[in-house]
């Protein structure tokens, strides 16, 4: 059983360390390693600080234009750790230059009076190493968040994808022993940290990633149409995310041309939006998408548009009919919540993160397996059905109004807060 949040007698916490090695909280989402993360710990750092703790955020180097310190926001600094090639590197390569990134960490925390951070929070595994490490030179409390796990991607792969290696399983099992505390997304990924890694369950907290309700907002479809160029009468099916196995993209081409074999009349109308670029095995063969839309016959309904602004990628949610979140796995999923503050209906595939992300029947579908047919079937469903999709419009507005980053903060904080007292505590300070 997880224990829920406390409320212990709040220490005084004036500043942080965020880790996030992997990625940049500077990089544009939707390419690379670059994702939903990448959005959390900006949203959330940004948040923090507004509420009087600074922020600093550790990251890898990846180009040697890159100034030593960017400033985020008021009361949020990223350093660039250089830690080998600036470029050229994927996340799976990453494990042979964590020397290199810990090294950066502490002598950037040496350079400072003693104590300087207070707490560090570190994301995905390969920042909960270096994060390990600093903990016990700092002696400060570490929280941790998976936001993936290769023990969960690996019950769930998509077919011709490569496995998690057993060098990531190792080490987030070593993440999830050190961690003072460990933030799960969801009850779910909380009961598999649980079940598969062994986690202590007074250490598990549930913080459920948020959506900035102030920009992700219902708007004129017709108007957001008109901007990017899309017939006011299309059926908008739209993809959002990095183009890899993962993610399933496939699968929404692949319903796509299921739905004009069995209503060809639709096809002047149909357009399925992809938006992302490739990243993890999706880079070995980066047309892959491209050539499977041209096999199924359905290129002239495809268009695939690159990773875009925010204010853009509004704009997509805005003029679409629907989002699909097909993933084989997903600790949260981001992007559903994005779509529905902008009121658009999700069918998501029923894995991970995304029942909670998604209130099924209510602001949208989910899907069991991957099956095009069944994906097809329950398109169509939505898509012909007028009072449904106003149904579920209004249902996702509701659902994703419960999901502010306001409310992530405040939670991530008071976790912060429990860390801090309990570690406190422990060495009599």
């Amino acid at each position: 059983m997880v224990t829920n949040l406390s409320n212990p007698q709040s220490p005084e916490i004036r500043r942080i360390a965020i880790l996030s090695v992997h990625t940049s909280p500077l990089h544009q989402p939707g390419t690379g390693d670059s994702g939903g993360m990448n959005v959390y710990v900006a949203e959330t750092a940004k948040r923090i600080a507004a509420r009087g703790i600074e922020v600093e955020i550790f990251t890898r180097a990846t180009s040697l234009t890159e100034p030593e310190t960017t400033q985020l926001a008021s009361g949020v600094l990223v350093r660039h750790i250089p830690a080998g090639p600036f470029e050229g590197l994927r996340k799976e390569d990453l494990p042979a230059q964590l020397c290199a990134v810990t090294a950066g960490v502490l002598r950037a925390e040496a350079a400072k009076n003693e104590g300087f951070y207070d707490l560090i929070h570190s994301h995905y595994w390969l920042s909960g190493q270096v994060g390990w490490i600093a903990q016990e030179r700092w002696g400060v409390p570490l929280v941790h968040t998976m936001h993936t796990m290769a023990r969960v991607k690996n019950l769930t792969l998509a077919k011709g994808d490569s496995p998690e290696p057993a060098i990531r399983e190792i080490g987030e099992e070593q993440v999830v022993t050190a961690a003072d505390r460990l933030v799960a997304n969801t009850h779910a990924e909380a009961k598999e940290l649980i079940e598969l890694y062994h986690a202590d369950p007074k250490r598990v907290r549930v913080v459920h990633p948020g959506v900035d309700l102030d920009k992700f907002i219902p708007g004129d479809k017709a108007e957001a149409r008109k901007d990017l160029g899309i017939a006011n009468d299309a059926i908008v099916l739209l993809f959002v995310g990095r183009i890899q196995p993962l993610k399933a993209p496939d699968i929404l081409i692949k319903a796509a041309a299921e739905i004009l074999k069995q209503s060809p009349q639709l096809r002047s109308r149909l357009l399925v939006a992809i938006c992302g670029g490739p990243s993890g095995s999706g880079l070995d063969h980066p047309d892959s998408l491209v050539e499977l839309a041209a096999n199924l016959g359905v290129s002239d309904v495809v268009k695939f548009v690159p990773p875009t602004s925010r204010a853009e990628l509004v704009q997509w949610f805005q003029a679409a009919t629907l989002c699909a979140v097909p993933s084989y796995s997903e600790s949260f999923g981001l992007v559903a919540i994005e779509a529905q503050a902008c009121g658009i209906p999700v069918i998501a595939a029923r894995v991970g993160g995304l029942p909670t992300a998604v209130r099924d029947g209510i602001s949208g579908l989910l899907v069991d397996g991957h099956d095009e047919k069944d994906w097809a079937r329950e398109i169509l469903r939505v898509t012909i059905d007028e009072n449904l999709q106003s149904k579920f419009s209004a249902g996702a507005i509701d659902h994703a109004s419960h999901f502010g980053w306001e409310d992530t903060t405040e939670k991530l904080i008071a976790v912060y807060n429990e860390a801090v007292a309990s570690s406190r505590a422990r060495i009599g300070a």
